[in-house]
């Protein structure tokens, strides 16, 4: 069996990464699966636990993080985030197409382990559509929305550390660009660190 493709999808709040990583799991032909994060902060109206994040206590992260159980983690915002390692590399050796949703600072602790996969930056048609799709979803109050915007020009300047960059004015377009990419992408076939499993 061929060794699966490990995906990273980064980009700033409201650009519309889980509305892609969605459609990308109900393509047939990529296998793909979500790797779930998991969190500190509390779930927003309509998150599900195990689903959208592993929502966790700050004692419970530190205890994961300090057992060499995630993958790479980052505080955004006094929360913190991080990619459970149990089950990547299980499923990248099943031959899936595995989905990580992390931020920026997630994909260059991945970059600086060497993990081989593919890098991709999803970005706003505009900061304007960006500020729109926030405010339109109102998880956020007015302190925390106006710290995620100001965030966004910080995180919009890391394009150049990924492997493309894909505009989402179109769900259905780009999910359809990333797709052709992804399937075009050749893994290693060797499982060894040098050739980027995950550690």
């Amino acid at each position: 069996m061929k060794r699966g493709r490990l995906v990273v999808i980064s980009g700033p709040s409201g650009a519309g990464k889980s509305s892609i990583c969605q459609r990308l799991l109900e393509m047939p032909e990529l296998n793909a699966q979500l790797s779930v994060s998991a969190t500190t902060r509390s779930p927003r109206p309509g998150e599900i636990d195990g689903v959208h994040y592993r929502f966790i206590t700050p004692e419970e992260f530190d205890t994961l993080e300090e057992s060499g159980g995630l993958l790479e983690s980052a505080e955004v915002f006094a929360d913190r985030y991080g990619t459970p390692q149990e089950g990547v590399d299980e499923a990248l050796i099943n031959g899936k197409t595995v989905l990580l949703d992390i931020d920026v600072q997630g994909a260059r602790t991945l970059r600086e382990k060497g993990i081989e996969g593919l890098y991709y930056f999803i970005a706003p048609p505009s900061l304007e559509t960006l500020e729109k799709r926030l405010r339109d979803r109102k998880t956020e109050g007015p302190m925390s929305l106006s710290r995620r915007l100001a965030a966004v020009k910080i995180e919009m300047s890391a394009q150049d550390e990924y492997d493309h960059t894909f505009v989402n004015d179109d769900l259905e377009r780009v999910s359809g660009e990333i797709r052709a990419a992804i399937l075009a992408f050749k893994p290693s076939e060797r499982g060894d660190p040098e050739q980027g499993e995950v550690p």
